[in-house]
Formats: structure tokens, sequence, C-alpha cells
């Protein structure tokens, strides 16, 4: 049985060539803004960008205040019309000085700026009236004056290839006048739901017996996974498979086509009587890998020949706690690396309750952070998915511990 970081590492190592082989778009940088079809909108440049101008593309003032010269240190000069942002300004002649507005292009002649809280009134619109200004003695060429090129010279990078497109590189990209980014396109990954049991559509309970509720349950699973997806830049697909073996292949490799780089599948690959996804794909290459770890014990993953090509295949189990679980344990770090994405923030804190984990298992439960201490939320089955959802962090017990007494020391995940 392995650990859970050897099959981390078999995950990482399965996926790296369809990582890396995923190709460039070319996107606007609203839509980058916007996060359009990335959830989180977590991208990577795929070539380095350079400045087409300087930044700022003009000296412009760094304060409200007034545009004068210099050389006038000491010298009382007259006032003539501000300089309001946007607008072109006229030639400063010698002897003058222009109110001007933060951002506002320094007027030919001017190379300083002369705070508007440094004059009587103290600041603007009352300081417009005032006829002549007595530039401060000591006032030196560039103060309070943004110069072209000081935060970006012509022509240099702006990010290099790979960088994370964050906020502030958006903002930059703007600034600069560039709409359009090369990017490298998102990891595509085909979700898919397996069992007989799952509704197709309506509300997932028709049927007669226990109150009108039948044999049929919603599938979660397609849904949760989609949204932990893109929370690190992943896009997704979701399908729903029956247990029907001669129908599972035909239908995975037509839902694959040319479009997923990943199939992460759930359910199926556990010891019972119908595991399609093992029955079906261990053949093909599948390698069931059980993974000391409870809940998510069950694992599979293999490079298999779908729809014509290889494609890497990671396999969950069903059940919807150890399918989250699964994800944020082997599959989000691996992710989230190539995108930039934040690791899950972990900390090791003391228990605040006592609890039982199987010692041969690393356990991984739900739990919150109270007054800096650990309590569990519900148990650890791994049908219970409602106490997952109020859960704020997972807990860590590790493998070799039978009994976690209050005080124990616990690593926590924060999950939100």
């Amino acid at each position: 049985m392995r650990t859970i970081g050897q099959h981390r590492d078999e995950v990482a190592a399965l996926l790296a060539p369809a990582l890396a082989q995923r190709g460039a778009e070319t996107v606007a940088i609203d839509t980058l803004a916007d996060g359009a079809g990335t959830g989180r909108g977590h991208r990577v440049l795929a070539a380095a960008v350079t400045a087409p101008v300087p930044l700022p593309v003009f000296d412009n003032s760094q304060m409200d205040g007034f545009a004068v010269r210099a050389a006038e240190s000491g010298r009382s000069v007259r006032v003539v019309d501000p300089i309001p942002a946007g607008a072109v300004p006229v030639p400063l002649a010698p002897g003058t000085a222009a109110p001007i507005m933060t951002g506002a292009r320094i007027p030919e002649g001017a190379d300083a700026v002369v705070p508007v809280e440094e004059t009587a009134p103290g600041a603007f619109p009352a300081a417009l009236a005032l006829a002549e200004l007595t530039v401060p003695d000591g006032t030196t060429t560039g103060t309070f004056v943004r110069t072209v090129g000081s935060d970006v010279r012509r022509g240099a990078e702006l990010a290099p290839q790979g960088a994370p497109v964050t906020p502030a590189l958006l903002g930059t990209l703007a600034a600069a006048g560039i709409d359009v980014v090369d990017v490298v396109r998102p990891v595509r990954v085909l979700v898919v739901s397996t069992g007989s049991e799952l509704a197709d559509g309506g509300d997932g309970y028709g049927g007669a017996g226990d109150g009108g509720v039948g044999a049929t349950i919603r599938d979660a699973n397609g849904v949760a996974l989609r949204a932990a997806l893109a929370e690190v830049g992943a896009a997704a697909r979701t399908v729903r498979l029956t247990d029907d073996v001669d129908a599972f292949l035909p239908a995975l490799e037509d839902a694959v086509g040319e479009w997923a780089d990943l199939v992460l599948t759930t359910g199926g690959i556990s010891a019972g009587a119908y595991e399609v996804v093992r029955q079906t794909l261990e053949p093909l290459g599948l390698a069931i890998t059980p993974v000391a770890m409870q809940p998510g014990g069950p694992q599979a993953l293999g490079r298999l020949p779908l729809a014509g090509r290889r494609v890497p295949v990671v396999a969950f189990p069903g059940n919807p706690v150890s399918a989250l679980v699964s994800f944020e344990v082997f599959l989000r770090p691996v992710l989230a690396a190539v995108v930039g994405a934040p690791d899950r923030a972990a900390q090791e804190l003391p228990a605040a309750e006592p609890a039982t984990s199987p010692v041969g298992k690393h356990q991984v439960r739900r739990g919150t952070v109270v007054d800096g201490r650990v309590h569990f939320v519900g148990g650890p089955s791994s049908h219970l998915l409602g106490h997952l959802a109020a859960a704020t962090h997972l807990v860590h017990v590790p493998v070799g511990t039978d009994t976690v007494e209050p005080g124990d020391p616990l690593t926590v995940w924060s999950l939100r």
C-alpha cells in the first residue's frame, strides 16, 4: 500500500507531459480580468511581454499643487491658468506657476511641483484664487514629478514567460496599451462520474417507496470537482456514465475526443461486483494503487489509449468526501503549481478533543479552528459531505496514530 507522498509523486509524474504540452491562446486582458471560463482566473504567460511605451508615458504631477521652475526657488511668481488631468498644457513661461492636478502632464518649462498643502489656502479650489505664489526655498528639479519611464522603460520586460497573470500585471498591461496577451491555455479536465445509481436530470429522487424516494441519487462529485478544478484555473466538463461495461468505453472515448488533457473519474475502482472503471480500464493499463489514507484509500492512475491518443487518467473513489479529499491531497497541489495558485495554508495546532484513527492509515478529518485549537466536525466516514461543507479545515492524523488526545499537535490545511 502506497503512502500519500508516493502517490502524489506518481500523479505529478503522470501529468507532467500533458501539462507541459499545452498550447497558447491569445486572450483579451478584459477577459482575463473577468476570469471568464477559468474559475478564479489563474493563468500564466505563454511568452514574455515587453513594454511598447515607457511608463509613465509623460512627466506628470505626483501631487495636487503648482507646476514651477526649480531655478525660481525663493521667488514670487505669477499664477496662470490651471492644468487639469488629461489636458495638454501650454509651456510654462518664466516667472509663472500653474495649478496642476495629480496625474496631469507637466508643462514644458516646468520641472518641479509645489504641493498645494504648502500654500496659505492649503487646498483646491481655494488655492485657484491665488494671484501669486512664492516658490519654497530648496525646491529642486524633479520634486513631486513622476518622470517618463520611472516605472517601466520602453522595451523593458514587463513579465517573463511562465509568469502568473496577476491583477497588478493586468493593470500594467492596460497602462502600456496592451489589449491582448498570449497565455498558456487552461488544463482541460473531463470529470467522469460513474454509477447506474446517478440520476440523469430531474430531481433525482423519483420512484416508488420510501415516501416517493427511489433508488437513484444526485451526482455531487461532478459539481464539486468542477468547482474545485476552477479554483486552480482548470477548465472542466462533466459526464455521467452508468455501470454498463459494454457502453462505458465508447461513451468515455466520445467524451474525451480531442479536448481533454486529463480524465478524472470517480467511483468504480473498488472490489465490488459493478466496478466499471476497474473492469473496463484496468485491461488498458489503469494501475489500481491503494493508498494508506482514510478516506480515499482506493486510487488508480495510468496513461491510457483513448480516442486515438494516450491520455492521463486519474481515478478517485466515488464517495463524495473521498473524491474531494483525494483531489485536495493528490491533484490540487499539482495543478496549482503550474498556474501559480496558492497552496493550502498549513499550520500545526493542538487538538481540542479526543479522536481515534486507524493506526496503519493517514486519516484526513474535517474540522474547524476555534481559539487556536482543532475541533473535529462530524465523523471520519466518506459520505458525510454536509460535514465537509461545514468544515473550515482538513485535519491530518498521521500514520501510526491510533488515538488523539486533547493538546496533541495536528497539521491542518485551511479550506477557507
